[in-house]
């Protein structure tokens, strides 16, 4: 039974392949089995290439059913259609074609094999592109922000400038009427005089406006404050908000172009299985000789061969005889008096119709 179906699997002729040895049958079983592994594995392979992307079982097993089933049929007519010939250079002719189709098969399969192989590997890569993509993101969306809060923080700067110089200049004018009143400065005389009373006011009048622009520049700073700190919950919504797009990113492109960052040795050699895989029935079909069932198929063809040569000459040959009987008929026919009279009779009742069909369409034109 599963001999029966593996020879299925290898399109090859099961009722032909009946009438030979048994190692004739072995051989086909074992390239059918070859094609029904090979497109196994096409299915596993295509089913976690899939999942990467739909995040789906059934979606993916579905799909990966339908590549699976694409590459058995694809798999088994290279194989059934490579046929023994004479010379070694006929066959190798016509099975190029079907091992570049091979080349390409075998590639396709094993890439998803080797991301799901290549696993962890691929999530580190993954994980430090990651990083780095977060980085360079703070970093793009921080060149929206750093100029306003750069232009806020030199306003409060100022505001805070503005202070201190008025601060210093109240300082300046409380030394100097203290000095007055010491005598130490000014007058140089002791006691609070008119000098000190003028000196007084002026740094009263100081002081009054560095605590009313403490007052302003204090609301201001406040208020200049506020806006940072709304810019800096702004900017790190925004972060947060861009954050699952770069955790997100591990899609299948994402994973082959990291599994391109690592070391191709040991995928070429993954390659190279799932190649020598895919194309050892084409191989095997080259190297081994001509067998029974070879020769017997080659037989089947050849009586197919003459027979639709023999069919087409016949019909050429009753198409001849056929045209020249006629055209015997026809020179038979010539001499026969009955036959030109018939024709003659309805020649002239032809013309009759003519004629007065003309006579009346010229009536009509007069009328």
């Amino acid at each position: 039974m599963i001999q029966q179906f593996f020879i299925l699997c290898s399109g090859a002729d099961a009722e032909l392949l009946q009438t030979c040895s048994k190692g004739e049958q072995n051989k086909y079983a074992g390239i059918g089995a070859t094609v029904f592994f090979t497109a196994v594995m096409a299915f596993i392979a295509s089913s976690y290439a899939l999942y990467t992307v739909f995040d789906n079982v059934y979606t993916s097993i579905f799909f990966g059913l339908i590549w699976g089933l694409l590459i058995f049929n694809l798999d088994r007519y290279i194989v059934s259609t490579i046929k023994k010939r004479n010379t070694f250079s006929q066959e190798f002719l016509q099975a190029v074609p079907r091992i570049i189709l091979a080349i390409i098969i075998a590639i396709v399969i094993s890439k998803p094999l080797e991301m799901k192989i290549f696993e962890k590997e691929i999530n580190q890569v993954l994980l430090e592109q990651k990083n780095e993509m977060t980085l360079a993101n703070k970093e793009q969306l921080a060149l929206q922000y750093t100029p306003k809060i750069e232009g806020l923080n030199q306003e409060i700067s100022a505001l805070k400038t503005e202070i201190a110089t008025k601060e210093a200049q109240t300082n300046a004018l409380y030394d100097i009427y203290i000095n007055e009143a010491e005598g130490t400065a000014g007058t140089k005389l002791l006691g609070k005089g008119p000098v000190y009373a003028e000196k007084r006011e002026k740094h009263d009048a100081a002081l009054a406006e560095l605590n009313a622009l403490k007052e302003t520049n204090s609301e201001k700073i406040t208020g200049l404050e506020t806006q940072i700190t709304a810019l800096d919950t702004e900017y790190a919504e925004v972060v947060k908000e861009s954050q699952p797009i770069i955790d997100g990113f591990d899609g299948l492109m994402a994973r082959i172009t990291a599994l391109n960052e690592l070391p191709w040795l040991p995928s070429f050699f993954i390659f190279l299985l799932f190649l020598a895989i895919e194309t050892s029935p084409i191989i095997a079909k080259l190297l081994a000789p001509k067998g029974e069932y070879d020769i017997k198929l080659e037989e089947q063809e050849s009586i197919l061969a003459t027979w639709v040569t023999q069919k087409l000459e016949q019909r050429k040959l009753i198409l001849a005889t056929d045209g020249e009987i006629n055209q015997k008929i026809y020179e038979d026919l010539k001499g026969e008096e009955e036959l030109y009279g018939y024709k003659k009779k309805k020649a002239e009742e032809l013309l009759r119709l003519q004629a007065n069909s003309f006579h009346d369409t010229q009536v009509k034109g007069l009328k």
